[in-house]
Formats: structure tokens, C-alpha cells, sequence
């Protein structure tokens, strides 16, 4: 019997505070929901949408404990996104926000970026996320489920932070498209057509953006001016629909973490370096 390895204690603690975050997250939601002076339908869905990021962080807990490289990304996307989905519904349309709302997101914020930094920062935790995932390989007439290399080009973590965000485009579209559907049902009738667009355009997005990355990972320097394409198409239609049919709180509300996520994408293509496309044997580079 193989020995269990123990380890390090910066990846149990991360684990902790993982757990901790995804139940923080439940708790201010309830906080928020509670002292709202309205519990509408738009506070409903976005209400929803942010705790779902607590099955989230149960994800990422379980990529951290087998050690996948694409934990860093998954959590800084998830952290900061997080951060926004809360943050959006402390803040009430009207009035002072309550303090126990306050002190929640305060703390909830103080654990995201304790995560951050343990992801970023530790060489313990830099050490573990060092795993493929596992598949099966077909070798020497045997058949067995093992760790599987990509064979795609090495990719540097700022591509995969790119990736993580971009496939954050289509939730963070189809959120304001619901809450705009509460508009229509309080009788906006004219806007359902549009709505109706908005909701199918979100969808649409992300297999749009699942085609995209999959050439992006594999160094295909077209996929790269096709994502910022996307990206800035995104913002542009996305931003205008939030004004005409929610208003400045939900172009606040909803527009703002979309256009975080945006300018991460942004970022992390800036910053990471093209990676060159393979060229097959015989032909000269």
C-alpha cells in the first residue's frame, strides 16, 4: 500500500479558506437578501447567481486537492467575480446599506484575496498545482487511466487566466438578460423580442468563446484578435441593453463585473507572451 503523501501546510490552509469563502459567500447572500427593503425578481437571480459561486469554491477545492495547474485561474476569476456579484447587492438603490451587510462583504473580500495570494504568492501552493488531468492511454497493448500531458504548446498562466475569464461572458450576460425578463413580466411587453435576443446571444456566446480559446490554447495568433473581438463586442452590446432595460443600477450592478472581467481578459492577453505555433517535421522554420 502506497503511503499517503502529507501535504504542505500552505495548501491545507488554502483549502481551509476555500471552505471558508464558499460558506461566507451563503452567509452574506442571506445577510443581503434579509435587509433588503425590496426582495424583488432582479435581486432574486442575482442573488442566486452569487451563491452559486459557493459550489465554486467546493470546485476549486477539489482541483487544489489533486494539485491541477488550472486551479490559479479558476480561483482568481472566481475571487474576483466574486467580490463583484457581492459587493453589487450590498448597496441598496436607496438609503445607507446595513452594517452587518457591510461588515460581511468586508470580510468575504478579505478572503478572496487571502486566496489570491496564496495562489500567487506561495511557492508551496506553486509547487503542488503542477497536474494534468487524468485520462485514458493506450500503451503497449494496455489500457490505463493515468495523468494525460497536453498535447497542445506549453501555455503561460496569464493565457489561462484569459481563458478562465473569457468563458465568464456568457453568466455574466445571461444574469441581466433574466432580470431584464422580470421587467418584461412587470409589462414591458415591447422589450421581449430583445430580451428574448439577449438571453439567446448570452448562450450562443458561450460556445462562441469555447471555440475561440480551444485555437487560443494552441497558439493560433487569429484566436487571439478574434477573443478581443469578442470581448470588446461583448462590452458593446451588453452595457447599452443594461442602460435602456434596467437602468443606471443595473448597468452598475451587472455591467460593472462583466467589464472587470473584460479588462482581465484584456490583461492577461497583454501579458502573455504569443506562444509559438509548432511546425511540422520536414518543413523549415
Amino acid at each position: 500500500m502506497t503511503p499517503q503523501v502529507r501535504r504542505p501546510s500552505a495548501v491545507r490552509a488554502l483549502t481551509v479558506l476555500l471552505a471558508s469563502t464558499a460558506a461566507a459567500t451563503v452567509v452574506v447572500e442571506l445577510l443581503n437578501w434579509w435587509y433588503a427593503p425590496e426582495q424583488e425578481f432582479g435581486l432574486a437571480v442575482r442573488t442566486g447567481w452569487a451563491m452559486l459561486r459557493s459550489l465554486g469554491f467546493l470546485l476549486l477545492i477539489g482541483q487544489v486537492d489533486r494539485g491541477r495547474a488550472g486551479a490559479k485561474p479558476f480561483g482568481l476569476i472566481l475571487a474576483v467575480t466574486t467580490v463583484f456579484a457581492v459587493g453589487r447587492l450590498v448597496v441598496p438603490r436607496q438609503g445607507v446599506p446595513p452594517l452587518p451587510g457591510l461588515l460581511g462583504f468586508a470580510a468575504l473580500t478579505a478572503l478572496c484575496v487571502a486566496v489570491v495570494v496564496l495562489l500567487y504568492r506561495s511557492d508551496a501552493v506553486a509547487g503542488h498545482l503542477v497536474r494534468h488531468r487524468k485520462g485514458l492511454v493506450v500503451e503497449g497493448g494496455t489500457i490505463t487511466w493515468r495523468e494525460v500531458a497536453p498535447k497542445r504548446p506549453q501555455v503561460t498562466g496569464w493565457l489561462l487566466t484569459a481563458r478562465v475569464a473569457a468563458f465568464t461572458y456568457s453568466p455574466l450576460t445571461l444574469v441581466p438578460a433574466l432580470v431584464a425578463g422580470g421587467a418584461v413580466l412587470d409589462g414591458r411587453l415591447a422589450a421581449l423580442p430583445v430580451v428574448l435576443l439577449w438571453f439567446g446571444a448570452g448562450v450562443v456566446l458561450s460556445y462562441l468563446v469555447l471555440f475561440c480559446t480551444a485555437f487560443l490554447m494552441r497558439g493560433r495568433p487569429w484566436a487571439r484578435r478574434l477573443l478581443v473581438t469578442i470581448a470588446l463586442g461583448v462590452l458593446a452590446v451588453d452595457l447599452p441593453l443594461c442602460w435602456w432595460l434596467l437602468g443606471l443600477d443595473g448597468l452598475v450592478r451587472d455591467g460593472a463585473p462583466l467589464l472587470a472581467a473584460v479588462l482581465l481578459t484584456l490583461y492577461s492577453l497583454h501579458r502573455a507572451a504569443p506562444t509559438p505555433t509548432p511546425t511540422p517535421a520536414g518543413e523549415p522554420r
